[in-house]
């Protein structure tokens, strides 16, 4: 995609959308984290409903080890794996509260040592909760990305470097949140719904999906 189409993609996102949040909920760092390390192959409504009554029961490391595993299960029992992600968080915690005070880490090298903690996770967390112009690459962006032409590449390891080099600077804070967002409400897996889509026209797909009521599809700029 060339340099002025990513420019008039993000603008366009952002006009929609100046200030893009994730959707799951959290209020500290360390909420977050473990909102994303249970995020892994569930939903973030699933997700949200679990960490409601969790939060409420542990807002912070300590408090999570004195819940326990069973104690941490009953509460997210209704999330694909919970049993390994219960066992991940409490042994997250208690790196935690041994090796960084209770708080959460502010580099990659010392997030992707926590357990259950990946190269994703550690993005989020950089970029959300700390503001770092990271991309973090799950599925819907890295199906974005290919479509769309903005950075093409068959892992999502290269898909992130090529982001980081495609999305022109002001955008690149928000850019993991808006091409999240996209993918998950527009540019969707099965049936991208292009006929309504704000960057149909910027985008390298090809076809373009046609509007269901007129069978008109968006032309290329």
């Amino acid at each position: 995609m060339r340099l002025q189409n990513r420019h008039d993609f993000f603008a366009r996102l952002q006009a929609l959308n100046p200030q893009p949040r994730t959707e799951l909920e959290y209020r500290t760092p360390f909420e977050l984290l473990v909102a994303v390390l249970l995020s892994a192959q569930a939903t973030d409504k699933s997700v949200n409903l679990a960490t409601r009554g969790l939060f409420k029961a542990a807002r912070t490391p300590a408090a999570m080890l004195a819940l326990g595993l069973e104690g941490i299960i009953a509460h997210i029992r209704t999330i694909g794996l919970f049993r390994s992600k219960a066992k991940h968080l409490l042994e997250t915690c208690a790196l935690l509260e041994r090796d960084h005070g209770g708080q959460v880490p502010r580099t990659r090298e010392a997030l992707e040592a926590l357990p259950g903690v990946g190269r994703k996770t550690a993005n989020v967390v950089l970029n959300t909760a700390f503001g770092e112009p990271t991309m973090a690459v799950d599925t819907h962006i890295f199906r974005v990305a290919n479509r769309t032409g903005l950075a093409k590449g068959k892992t999502p390891l290269a898909v992130e470097q090529g982001l980081l080099k495609a999305v022109p600077g002001p955008y690149l804070l928000n850019a993991h949140h808006w091409l999240i967002l996209h993918g998950r409400y527009l540019c969707k897996a099965r049936t991208p719904e292009c006929w309504r889509c704000p960057v149909a026209d910027l985008c390298t797909y090809r076809p373009k999906t046609p509007d269901p009521a007129t069978g008109t599809r968006p032309r290329p700029r």
